[in-house]
């Protein structure tokens, strides 16, 4: 049984830049909380098949994790998906959809969260996390629009 959360917010820019926000790693320094490194496979623009390890300090502690484009639709839909169990979590499987419809200059962005693969008390225990989970990607969401919209400017 999956763990499902999800998170909308509304953005001051076209849907193309905010999938571009989304997208663009090495800006990701610029905005996102707690980022220490991004180490990535290849180069060039993010694609399907794109994967890097992103290092972040979350809940107090430095976290390592495994990221992959597993579909992306410029601009309407990226979604990621994260091996736990390559990663610091050690379990798992998180899936990040992100869906970006727009009018005129003003985008909404919706993160669709599910995590997957959890098993007895990893299970329990994740159960209660959904909620720090919700909460640590609507501050990411919230930091990118923030830097988006100033950058705008």
């Amino acid at each position: 049984m999956s763990i499902h959360f999800e998170v909308k917010r509304s953005a001051q820019v076209s849907a193309q830049k905010a999938c571009q926000g989304l997208i663009d790693l090495d800006s990701a320094k610029e905005w996102m909380n707690g980022l220490i490194k991004i180490e990535r496979e290849g180069s060039g623009p993010l694609k399907v098949g794109s994967k890097w390890i992103e290092t972040r300090k979350m809940f107090g502690k430095e976290a390592s994790e495994h990221f992959e484009v597993v579909e992306l639709d410029e601009p309407r839909k990226i979604v990621l998906r994260c091996d736990g169990t390559k990663g610091t979590t050690g379990k798992g499987e998180f899936i990040f959809t992100y869906i970006i419809t727009s009018s005129d200059d003003v985008s909404e962005v919706t993160l669709l969260g599910e995590i997957k693969g959890l098993t007895g008390f990893s299970k329990l225990f994740g159960k209660m996390m959904a909620g720090a989970f919700k909460k640590a990607c609507a501050k990411d969401l919230d930091a990118l629009i923030k830097y988006l919209e100033e950058y705008e400017q």
